[in-house]
Protein backbone atom coordinates (compact mmCIF):
# COMPACT_ATOMS: atom_id res chain seq x y z
CA UNK A 1 0.00 0.00 0.00
CA UNK A 2 1.16 3.48 -0.69
CA UNK A 3 -0.29 6.18 1.20
CA UNK A 4 -0.72 9.87 0.77
CA UNK A 5 2.11 11.73 2.55
CA UNK A 6 0.12 13.20 4.89
CA UNK A 7 -2.10 10.19 5.44
CA UNK A 8 1.29 8.15 6.80
CA UNK A 9 1.00 9.26 10.23
CA UNK A 10 -3.24 8.39 10.37
CA UNK A 11 -2.59 4.74 8.80
CA UNK A 12 0.20 4.10 11.49
CA UNK A 13 -1.80 5.19 14.09
CA UNK A 14 -5.34 3.41 12.81
CA UNK A 15 -2.98 0.38 12.44
CA UNK A 16 -1.67 0.08 16.23
CA UNK A 17 -5.16 0.20 17.50
CA UNK A 18 -6.24 -2.82 14.77
CA UNK A 19 -2.77 -5.12 14.41
CA UNK A 20 -3.19 -7.67 17.06
CA UNK A 21 -7.27 -8.25 16.27
CA UNK A 22 -5.82 -9.09 12.94
CA UNK A 23 -3.07 -11.02 14.03
CA UNK A 24 -5.24 -13.41 16.25
CA UNK A 25 -7.82 -13.65 14.11
CA UNK A 26 -9.04 -16.75 13.31
CA UNK A 27 -7.08 -18.84 11.18
CA UNK A 28 -4.09 -16.26 10.85
CA UNK A 29 -0.83 -17.32 12.51
CA UNK A 30 0.47 -13.82 12.46
CA UNK A 31 1.04 -10.44 10.70
CA UNK A 32 3.65 -8.18 10.11
CA UNK A 33 4.02 -4.48 9.26
CA UNK A 34 7.27 -3.22 7.00
CA UNK A 35 8.11 -0.41 5.51
CA UNK A 36 10.13 0.62 2.33
CA UNK A 37 13.39 2.36 3.69
CA UNK A 38 13.62 4.49 0.74
CA UNK A 39 9.66 5.54 0.79
CA UNK A 40 7.87 5.05 4.07
CA UNK A 41 4.74 5.82 2.60
CA UNK A 42 5.19 2.61 0.51
CA UNK A 43 3.87 -0.05 3.65
CA UNK A 44 3.20 -3.94 3.73
CA UNK A 45 1.44 -6.47 5.57
CA UNK A 46 2.42 -9.50 5.37
CA UNK A 47 0.41 -12.43 7.30
CA UNK A 48 0.64 -16.09 6.97
CA UNK A 49 -2.90 -17.47 7.25
CA UNK A 50 -3.60 -21.13 7.59
CA UNK A 51 -5.38 -21.89 4.52
CA UNK A 52 -7.09 -19.70 1.97
CA UNK A 53 -10.66 -19.90 3.16
CA UNK A 54 -9.47 -18.28 6.57
CA UNK A 55 -7.79 -15.41 4.63
CA UNK A 56 -10.99 -14.82 2.63
CA UNK A 57 -13.07 -15.69 6.16
CA UNK A 58 -10.93 -12.17 7.30
CA UNK A 59 -11.90 -10.73 3.88
CA UNK A 60 -15.37 -11.28 4.80
CA UNK A 61 -15.60 -10.42 8.36
CA UNK A 62 -16.56 -7.46 10.11
CA UNK A 63 -13.53 -6.42 11.43
CA UNK A 64 -12.24 -6.38 7.83
CA UNK A 65 -15.16 -4.02 6.51
CA UNK A 66 -14.10 -1.94 9.63
CA UNK A 67 -10.86 -1.31 8.35
CA UNK A 68 -10.42 -0.94 4.90
CA UNK A 69 -13.15 1.71 4.19
CA UNK A 70 -11.25 3.61 6.61
CA UNK A 71 -7.81 3.71 5.32
CA UNK A 72 -8.76 3.31 1.25
CA UNK A 73 -9.00 6.49 1.10
CA UNK A 74 -5.57 7.39 2.44
CA UNK A 75 -4.00 5.20 -0.65
CA UNK A 76 -1.78 7.30 -2.88
CA UNK A 77 -2.46 4.33 -5.67
CA UNK A 78 -4.45 1.49 -5.91
CA UNK A 79 -3.48 -1.21 -3.03
CA UNK A 80 -2.13 -4.25 -4.66
CA UNK A 81 -2.22 -8.24 -2.94
CA UNK A 82 -0.57 -11.66 -3.53
CA UNK A 83 -1.26 -14.83 -2.39
CA UNK A 84 1.56 -16.88 -2.25
CA UNK A 85 2.99 -20.51 -1.70
CA UNK A 86 6.55 -20.83 -0.32
CA UNK A 87 9.05 -22.69 -2.16
CA UNK A 88 11.97 -21.87 -0.28
CA UNK A 89 12.60 -20.91 3.38
CA UNK A 90 15.91 -20.07 4.52
CA UNK A 91 14.79 -18.85 7.87
CA UNK A 92 14.42 -22.32 8.55
CA UNK A 93 17.74 -24.30 9.31
CA UNK A 94 17.50 -27.69 8.21
CA UNK A 95 18.83 -30.17 11.11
Amino acid sequence: MEFEPDKLEAFLTHFETVKWKVARFEGCRGMQLMQDIHNPCIVFTYSIWDSEQDLDNYRRSDLFLSIWPQIKPWFAHKAQAWSLNTTFNGFISEK
